[in-house]
């Protein structure tokens, strides 16, 4: 048996940036592994800047993301999935980079941002092997932040408390079970056996001490594919 915390992301709009230079910001089409340790980042306190503790976070544990499957009720009784939109917001933005090696800025140049609106999501942590960070500080910290939790940007502040519980189950996909609503496409780092199981390479684990660059990792993928509107 596993243990596993288990976070609820829920927002009226989430990004989730995926790797990206200033021009276009395109959102993931689910919380991704810099996202979420950012998140559990600004809970425990840790600045930016701080590489020893985000390093340790880093460490500390493994994850997955379900796509929750939400349903809405008609009038006449019968229901539909409501679906996730995705659109794009525009912005000008000042002192954008000119290369990812250099500080140097130039004027203000126009970017376009990614948003999710109507999604929400379920995370399941668990421990690595001798873990500088518990489940339990994990705990603490998403109960109690130290910095406002937000889903991506600033601009996507939380809808509903983080924390959904700590439970113990044989494998991440039975854990996910327990919590509502129980179905939806879940991207996981960890391998369930005996389960139709599809891979996808994403490219989103923070190099801590080289800034906005990322490596790539494999996730399984159990259910239905997700492609918001």
């Amino acid at each position: 048996m596993g243990k596993f915390l288990i976070l609820k992301l829920q927002a009226p709009v989430q990004a989730w940036g995926e790797h990206t230079f200033e021009g276009f910001r395109p959102s993931a089409n689910f919380p991704t592994r810099s996202g979420v340790l950012g998140l559990l980042g600004a809970c425990l306190g840790f600045r930016r800047n701080d590489s020893g503790r985000l390093q340790q976070l880093q460490d500390s544990v493994g994850m997955a993301v379900r796509v929750d499957e939400r349903r809405v009720t008609r009038r006449d009784g019968t229901s539909r999935t409501l679906r996730v939109m995705k659109i794009t917001d525009y912005h000008t933005i000042q002192n954008a980079r000119v290369e990812y090696s250099g500080l140097r800025s130039h004027e203000t140049i126009q970017t376009w941002r990614e948003y999710l609106f109507d999604a929400e999501f379920t995370v399941a942590l668990w421990s690595h092997a001798h873990a500088p960070i518990s489940l339990a500080e994990l705990e603490a910290a998403v109960k109690r932040p130290v910095f406002t939790p937000y889903l991506g940007r600033r601009s996507c502040p939380i809808a509903q408390p983080l924390f959904q519980g700590r439970i113990e189950a044989a494998n991440v996909i039975e854990a996910l079970k327990g919590i509502a609503p129980g179905v939806g496409t879940v991207y996981s780092e960890e391998k369930g056996a005996g389960q139709d199981v599809r891979m996808k390479r994403v490219r989103d684990v923070p190099l801590i001490h080289q800034p906005r660059q990322f490596a790539g990792r494999n996730l399984y993928v159990y259910g239905g594919d997700y492609v918001p509107e």
